[in-house]
């Protein structure tokens, strides 16, 4: 006799383009019957993006091939506790009969809470995580760190099951005192046969052209909103450190910062090897990694960048900064790309010469990179996800009073 599938409702706060994948592949998955509840439509609908400057709509199908409902937004829009407050999850979940409720909305958003309290009045398990790998704020303030110590071993205890996107975040969180039982590997990918396809039609010497890049130079590659914590500056001065004859850097991306690069650039005397791609849609970013010889995020905070997949699905090894974490799974020295101190630009120029000075080692990366990916994608997100679910609804089962 066929096991009834659980019933899952997904909290998210607006479609991006890497939930989407992993819906629709949970969409056919035996075990669970899912339900996703947007608290707004930005991203699948223009929306103005502070971090980018920009109106951004991505350009892939986000709201195919699952099933999803919009819950209109009461709140202000915000980025404050009451900018995201969604009153018809209560309803919702309250009446959906869902055997589990996962949210991808933050605590510091009062939809969280809304969803919590309605799925523990429901008897629903209650599932969420976090992709952070330390205490570290975005803004670096110090008060922040010691609220934290002290509130998210709590916080996170509220979860029937913590839901880990990478081995830095699982192990983490047993750091903050949770059970190793109550902590799933949850892998973050992006839809891995999607950047294959689009990856291999695309004409690098035609995208390389278009830049204004010869077929004898080497290009290494920024993506990202250039603001301060990406830390653009530092692979800007690393570059010009470096002096690699025939290499160019390229930034694809937009933000406040721009304008200063491209000022730096022209003072560091490297300006006519530096471009500048601007905001770039989820459709043309596979012909940037394919058409870049090596990728590089300096980020000081990006606890778990899903580019760094991207880039090595299309051949592209990447360097990071050690404050990223969350890539540790995927990036390994002299494997698939190297790690250096964040800050240390010094560093980041004595790998780019090394790096840029040897074809045939960026070339034996490459093929690592592609070949990692091969066990970090949605198939393993997926497994995860379910695992997670089913633990969390037999623990709550089992702690189920007998009648």
């Amino acid at each position: 006799m066929l096991k009834p599938r659980l019933q899952v409702l997904f909290v998210a706060s607006h479609p991006v383009q890497y939930g989407a994948p992993v819906f629709r592949r949970l969409a056919s998955c035996p075990e669970v019957d899912i339900h996703v509840a947007y608290c707004n439509l930005d991203g699948a609908e223009a929306a103005y993006d502070a971090e980018f400057g920009a109106t951004v709509k991505w350009d892939v199908p986000l709201l195919d091939g699952y099933l999803w409902s919009h819950i209109p937004n009461r709140g202000s829009g915000k980025e404050s506790f009451f900018g995201l407050r969604n009153p018809g999850l209560w309803s919702l979940i309250r009446n959906g009969g869902f055997d589990a409720v996962i949210s991808h909305v933050g605590y510091v958003r009062s939809s969280f809470w809304i969803a919590y309290f309605a799925a523990r009045f429901s008897r629903a398990t209650f599932l969420f995580g976090t992709d952070a790998t330390s205490l570290a704020p975005r803004d670096a303030r110090a008060w922040k760190v010691g609220v934290k110590k002290i509130l998210w071993p709590h916080l996170f205890s509220l979860a029937d099951q913590v839901m880990a996107p990478s081995t830095a975040g699982r192990d983490f969180m047993l750091s903050l005192g949770l059970p190793e039982d109550r902590v799933t590997l949850t892998p973050f990918p992006a839809d891995n046969d999607w950047w294959l396809a689009q990856s291999e039609k695309v004409d690098r010497a035609a995208v390389r052209a278009s830049w204004g890049v010869s077929s004898n130079q080497l290009v290494v590659l920024f993506c990202g909103k250039l603001q301060p914590w990406k830390r653009p500056f530092d692979l800007l001065r690393a570059f010009a450190k470096a002096g690699v004859p025939d290499s160019v850097l390229a930034f694809a991306g937009e933000g406040p910062q721009r304008k200063q690069l491209e000022l730096e650039a022209s003072a560091l005397g490297i300006g006519d090897r530096v471009r500048f791609l601007g905001f770039v849609n989820q459709s043309g970013l596979p012909s940037v990694y394919t058409s870049a010889d090596l990728f590089v995020l300096p980020s000081d905070y990006d606890p778990c960048p899903v580019v760094v997949c991207e880039a090595m699905l299309c051949g592209c090894p990447a360097v990071l900064s050690d404050q990223i974490r969350g890539r540790f799974d995927l990036v390994r020295p002299g494997l698939t790309g190297d790690i250096y101190p964040v800050g240390d630009t010094d560093t980041l120029a004595n790998i780019l010469q090394e790096l840029l000075s040897s074809p045939s080692q960026l070339a034996l990366l490459s093929r690592n990179a592609r070949e990692r990916l091969n066990t970090w994608s949605p198939r393993e997100s997926v497994a995860g996800i379910v695992e997670a679910i089913a633990v969390a609804v037999s623990r709550r089962h089992a702690e189920k009073p007998a009648p």
